[in-house]
C-alpha cells in the first residue's frame, strides 16, 4: 500500500470531536461553536461567515456520502484552510431554509465554494460531484483516485444508483417508505443484497483496493455504504454474511491497513452505535429488525402452499384469490397476500404495506367484473378485523361478495 503520510496519521490517532463530531486535529479557522447562522444575507455569505476557508463541507460523521468526500480530504492531507467541515446543524438543520438553499434535497453533504471559481459557482451539492470537483481542484495532491478509470466509474454508478437510493430500507420508519423504486423493506432488502454482489463482479482481482494496487473514488465512495451494509443487514436476515466474500475481504482489509478508512469507520460507527442504537433505539420499531411477525400460521399458508385444496381464480406473485367454501352470497372470493409479512389484521397495517394493499383492490374490481364467477352488477368488498369485527382468520383476507343485490351492512 502506498504511504498516506504521518500527517493522516496523526489525525487519525488525534481523534477529540468538535461541536460538528469530527476530530480537532484540523486546526479551526474561525471559532463559532454555539451560534446558528440566520439567513439574512445569500447562503454562500452566510456560510462565510462560519469560516474564512476556501470550501466548507457541510456534513456529519454518520453520512455515509459525506464520508466519500471526506475520505478524499483525508488521503490528499487537505488542510482546513483548504475545506473546513461544519455541521448542517450551523445553518439551521437539513431541512432549513439556509441548508436547502445549498442542497435543494436537504441532503448532505453541500459545499460552498469560498473563493473565486472560474465556474462561477458559488456552491455544490450531491457528493459524486462535490468529489469529482475536489479531485479537478486539488489534482496535485495526493493519490489521483482514478477519475477516468472506467472500473472505477461503473461502480461508483452502480452504487449511487442501485444502492444509495435504497439504502433506507436498512434504518428509516415505515412511515418514510417507499424507497426507491420498493414499496416494502423486504423487497429493498433483496435488492440492495443484490446490488451488492452485482458490484463484487465490478472488482478488481489484484491489489487491496476496488481497481487494484491504488485507491479509487469506487473505495472513496462504497467502503462507506458497506460499513451502513455490515451493521445494518444482520438486524434484518442473518442468515448470510452481509457483504459477499470477495467484497467482504476488501472491506476488511481496508478497514484493517489503511488509516483513512479506518477513521472512516470509527467516525460513522460511533454515531450508529453512541446515538442510533444505544441511546435512540432507532431498529426497536423497525419492521424486520425489532419487530417481527411472530404471529402462528393459519390454515391460508396450507392453501399457498397447496397443501389444502382450493379453487383459485387469480393468482400472481403477490396474491392468491379462491372462493370461499363457505360462501353467504352466490359469488364469494377471497383475496389474500401471499407473504403476510405482519398483516394479521389490516389495524397492523403501515406504509410498507401500500402496494399489497392496492394489489389487492385491484384484484378486487377484477373479479368483481368476471361474469363467469357468477358476478353481476356490483359487488360488496369487506375486510372483518379483529374480534369485534368477526375476524376467524387472522391473515389478511378481503372478502369480494355478489351475485344478486345484498341488504342493508349491520
Amino acid at each position: 500500500m502506498k504511504s498516506i503520510g504521518l500527517f493522516a496519521l496523526l489525525l487519525a490517532a488525534i481523534d477529540i470531536p468538535n461541536a460538528s463530531g469530527f476530530s480537532t486535529a484540523r486546526k479551526a479557522i474561525v471559532t463559532s461553536p454555539t451560534t446558528t447562522t440566520k439567513l439574512t444575507m445569500s447562503s454562500s455569505e452566510a456560510a462565510t461567515q462560519l469560516s474564512n476557508s476556501d470550501h466548507i463541507l457541510f456534513d456529519m460523521p454518520v453520512s455515509n456520502n459525506g464520508a466519500r468526500v471526506r475520505a478524499i480530504l483525508y488521503h490528499k492531507q487537505l488542510s482546513q484552510q483548504q475545506v473546513d467541515i461544519i455541521s448542517p446543524m450551523k445553518l439551521g438543520g437539513l431541512k432549513s431554509e439556509e441548508f436547502m438553499a445549498l442542497s435543494p434535497q436537504g441532503l448532505m453533504p453541500a459545499l460552498t465554494i469560498q473563493k473565486e471559481h472560474a465556474s462561477g459557482m458559488k456552491h455544490l451539492s450531491e457528493s459524486d460531484t462535490i468529489a469529482r470537483y475536489l479531485l479537478a481542484e486539488y489534482a496535485g495532491m495526493g493519490p489521483s483516485f482514478q477519475p477516468d478509470n472506467p472500473r472505477s466509474n461503473q461502480i461508483c454508478r452502480w452504487h449511487d444508483v442501485y444502492l444509495t437510493t435504497i439504502q433506507g430500507c436498512l434504518y428509516k420508519p415505515a412511515s418514510r417508505f417507499p424507497v426507491g423504486d420498493y414499496a416494502d423493506r423486504k423487497s429493498a432488502i433483496r435488492a440492495f443484497q443484490k446490488n451488492l454482489k452485482v458490484i463484487e463482479g465490478f472488482m478488481s482481482d489484484e491489489g487491496m483496493y476496488l481497481c487494484g494496487d491504488e485507491v479509487s473514488l469506487a473505495d472513496a465512495s462504497l467502503f462507506p455504504t458497506c460499513i451502513f451494509a455490515k451493521y445494518m443487514l444482520p438486524k434484518f436476515d442473518d442468515s448470510e454474511p452481509p457483504l459477499p466474500p470477495k467484497l467482504n475481504a476488501w472491506f476488511d482489509n481496508l478497514r484493517m491497513k489503511d488509516s483513512v478508512f479506518s477513521k472512516i469507520y470509527d467516525e460513522i460507527m460511533d454515531t450508529l452505535v453512541t446515538s442510533w442504537e444505544e441511546k435512540n433505539h432507532r431498529w426497536d420499531s423497525i419492521w424486520l429488525a425489532g419487530q417481527r411477525d411472530e404471529a402462528p400460521g393459519t390454515i391460508f399458508d396450507k392453501i399457498i402452499a397447496k397443501e389444502i385444496p382450493a379453487t383459485i381464480v387469480k393468482e400472481d406473485e403477490h396474491i392468491l384469490a379462491f372462493k370461499d367454501i363457505n360462501p353467504v352470497s352466490p359469488a364469494h372470493v377471497l383475496i389474500i397476500p401471499k407473504d403476510r409479512n405482519g398483516l394479521t389484521n389490516l389495524r397492523k397495517a403501515s406504509a410498507e404495506h401500500t402496494d399489497i394493499l392496492g394489489k389487492m383492490l385491484v384484484a378486487a374490481g377484477e373479479i368483481a367484473n368476471d361474469t363467469e364467477l357468477g358476478f353481476g352488477d356490483g359487488a360488496r368488498f369487506v375486510i372483518n378485523d379483529g374480534n369485534d369485527g368477526g375476524q376467524e382468520v387472522y391473515h389478511l383476507h378481503l372478502h369480494v361478495l355478489g351475485g344478486r343485490k345484498l341488504g342493508p351492512m349491520g
